[in-house]
């Protein structure tokens, strides 16, 4: 039996930023918090304003399975690591973002399900519509309404995130430059909620530009600022 699709009852926003390690997004994604609460927004968890959703993790059981999947073993089987991410989205799901959205809270998160289909099903070459396929039961239908994906070149990536890393920045350039080559083709079949902002540029001119983008989001969702 297919999973119950709850997406509909939310009405908050979902706003996911993306991209190869070292693009910058965790930098985007707490300037992005900052600038949405001083608009007036509510922004994410209520229990914890103001902050970022990292994933895998914000529940017990995600940061548990981050530290395996980031700092345990140096090699772990293809679809053991992208089942092991489908079950860290599947609590977060559950016990926050759900929650949160249907209360109509404004959520940034620092990667989603889009860095499960282009490091696994694209990267490790297990197929894109294969990972989303054993993600969507634990997703309940909820996709973000805007993806915010930084364009930046691997090889500046690598040098910005420094030496090995977590276990997937050591897997080096050559996996980089797939993850890079499964988030363009992400952006290509999702038009529609993803947006590709250059993030080669000052840390200002990018923020400016998420920014920008998200406030487009927000304004569709029907949210008002100050609200």
């Amino acid at each position: 039996m297919p999973a119950r699709d709850r997406s509909a009852e939310r009405r908050g926003v979902l706003i996911t930023l993306e991209g190869v390690d070292g693009c910058g997004k965790s930098t985007q994604a707490a300037l992005l918090c900052g600038r949405l609460a001083a608009c007036g927004l509510p922004v994410g968890p209520a229990s914890t304003p103001g902050s970022v959703i990292r994933e895998p993790g914000a529940t017990p059981a995600g940061e548990a399975i981050r530290h395996v999947l980031l700092h345990g073993p140096a090699h772990i089987a293809p679809w053991t690591e992208a089942l092991l991410y489908a079950a860290a989205r599947a609590e977060l799901v559950e016990t926050v973002l759900l929650p949160e959205l249907e209360a109509g809270r404004v959520l940034v998160l620092d990667r989603f399900v889009d860095s499960s289909l282009a490091y696994q099903g694209f990267a490790r070459r297990l197929g894109v519509d294969e990972v989303l396929a054993v993600n969507e039961p634990g997703l309940h239908g909820l996709l973000p309404d805007l993806t915010i994906l930084l364009d930046v070149d691997p090889v500046v990536g690598l040098a910005r995130a420094g030496g090995a890393g977590d276990r997937i920045e050591a897997e080096g350039l050559e996996f980089q430059e797939r993850v890079a080559a499964g988030f363009a083709a992400l952006a290509r079949r999702w038009p529609e909620r993803v947006r590709l902002i250059d993030g080669f540029r000052s840390v200002e001119l990018v923020a400016a530009d998420v920014e920008a983008a998200a406030l487009e989001a927000v304004a569709d969702a029907g949210l008002r600022l100050g609200a």
